[in-house]
C-alpha cells in the first residue's frame, strides 16, 4: 500500500504461511509476482538462487517462519528495495539494517506484548505509490507525529521499553544471539541423535527461534505428550500443517529450560528402546 504503485509490481518470495498471508494482501493492490517458493516441499526449506526482477518495486522477504521452522541465514543481493518481515526474529541477532529499505514486525515474540509494531523504513522510497491511502495506513502520517498520530497503546510500549532494557543490560544483540545459538544448537543436536525424533526442516535453513521436529514413530505421540505434560511443558504440539512438535527458543526461554527438554528426550528414548 506504501510502496507498490498504480499499476506496478511486486516480488515476493514464499516461504511459509506469513510470507502467503503478504502476497495475498498485497494482491488486493496490484501485480505481484512469486519469484520463489518452497510449497513444493511443505515449506520445509528457504528458496536460494531466485532472479530478483529488476521492474517490480520491492523485493518482499519473511526472516523467519515459524510453522515450518526455517529461518534465512544469508540474504540475496537486490537490485530493487528489500522488505521484510522479521516479526518473529527481531532483537535475537545482529541485522545491517542498512541492506533493507524496510523492516517490519509484530513486537509479541521477542520485543514485548501483542498490539505493537516496528516498522524501520528509509524515507525515501515513501510517497512513490500515486495512490490515496487512508489517513492511518500511511506511514509518512506516523513519521511526521513521532508515531504519535493516535492515542498509542501506553502499556505495551512500556513492556517493550522494559524488554529492551533489559536486552540491553546483558550486552544487546550480540550477546542474546550467543545464547541463542546455544540454545537452538542443543536441541538440534538432541534431535539428531536421538533415534527417537527427526527434524522437519532442511539443515541449512533450521530456525534459531523455532525448531520443528517428529517422532520417528508416530505412534508414540500420546506417550511422550504425556511425559512432558507431567514434567509441566506445555506448548509443544507442532502446527496442524505439519504435525509433530515445535519448540519455540524466543529470547526470553532460558537454557535451562533447553536443558530440561533435551533430558527429557534422552530419557523417553531410553524408555521405549
Amino acid at each position: 500500500m506504501n510502496l507498490l504503485p498504480l499499476n506496478g509490481k511486486a516480488a515476493y518470495v514464499e516461504s511459509g504461511v506469513w510470507a502467503n498471508k503478504a502476497i495475498k494482501e498485497a494482491k488486493l493492490f496490484g501485480t505481484t509476482e512469486v519469484v520463489a517458493t518452497s510449497k513444493d516441499k511443505n515449506f520445509s526449506y528457504v528458496p536460494k538462487n531466485y532472479s530478483i526482477p529488476k521492474d517490480a518495486s520491492y523485493l518482499h522477504l519473511t526472516s523467519n517462519n515459524t510453522i515450518y521452522g526455517t529461518q534465512i541465514k544469508a540474504y540475496p543481493e537486490s537490485p530493487i528495495p528489500v522488505v521484510c518481515d522479521m516479526s518473529s526474529d527481531i532483537f535475537s541477532k545482529p541485522v545491517d539494517v542498512s541492506k533493507f529499505d524496510l523492516i517490519y514486525a509484530g513486537a509479541q515474540k521477542n520485543m514485548g506484548p501483542a498490539g505493537v509494531t516496528l516498522v524501520i523504513v528509509k524515507n525515501d522510497i515513501l510517497g512513490k505509490t500515486g495512490r490515496s491511502n487512508p489517513t492511518m495506513f500511511e506511514y509518512q502520517t506516523h513519521i511526521d507525529s513521532d508515531s504519535l498520530y493516535n492515542t498509542p497503546p501506553v502499556f505495551p510500549i512500556y513492556v517493550c521499553m522494559a524488554t529492551l532494557e533489559w536486552l540491553q543490560s546483558i550486552g544487546g544483540v550480540a550477546a542474546i544471539e550467543k545464547i541463542n545459538n546455544q540454545k537452538a544448537e542443543m536441541l538440534y543436536s538432541e534431535i539428531d541423535s536421538n533415534p527417537m525424533f527427526q527434524g522437519t526442516a532442511a539443515a541449512e535453513d533450521r530456525s534459531f527461534m523455532n525448531a520443528c521436529f517428529l517422532l520417528t514413530n508416530p505412534e508414540l505421540e500420546d506417550d511422550f505428550n504425556k511425559v512432558l505434560k507431567e514434567n509441566g511443558i506445555i506448548g509443544l504440539k507442532g502446527h496442524r500443517s505439519v504435525g509433530g512438535f515445535r519448540a519455540s527458543m524466543y529470547n526470553a526461554l532460558p537454557l535451562e529450560s533447553v536443558k530440561v527438554l533435551t533430558t527429557i528426550m534422552k530419557e523417553f528414548a531410553m524408555q521405549k528402546a
